[in-house]
């Protein structure tokens, strides 16, 4: 096995895996915690802003979760945690679309934090590793 598709995970190389979960893992705190409050150090993200907009905004959250999902399908996660992928997503979407209480809910469960978690935990990569710049030479 060459060094370039050490882990084995789907015949992806590991560097373009990890180039995905590291694209991931930026969405992830954008949409979860991109934001800290300074004296109170609660973080949010545009999840937790875009719910605010009725209707549209935990709709929205969803998108952008379905998306992370299927990049990890991609990357080659299997399908029991594919789906509890869609049911911390499914969760989010559904008691965060209750007015106020919702909006509260969605500062603190995470969804897309908790879901790029089983994604390291399955793929055993440290999230140190993804801040590392893997970006191969240009020739």
């Amino acid at each position: 096995m060459s060094a370039t598709t050490a882990g084995g995970f789907g015949g992806m190389p590991r560097a373009e895996r990890l180039r995905r979960l590291a694209r991931l893992q930026r969405l992830s705190r954008m949409m979860d915690s991109a934001v800290r409050i300074p004296i109170l150090g609660i973080r949010f993200g545009a999840d937790s802003v875009a719910g605010l907009v009725p209707g549209i905004g935990d709709g929205f959250g969803f998108l952008v979760g379905l998306y992370m999902v299927n990049e990890a399908r991609k990357i080659g996660l299997p399908g029991h945690k594919l789906a509890q992928m869609v049911v911390n997503l499914g969760l989010d979407a559904a008691l965060g679309s209750v007015p106020i209480a919702g909006d509260v809910f969605d500062v603190f469960f995470k969804a897309n934090q908790r879901n790029m978690a089983l994604l390291l935990d399955h793929f055993e990569e440290d999230r140190a590793d993804l801040a590392k710049d893997i970006t191969p030479p240009r020739r």
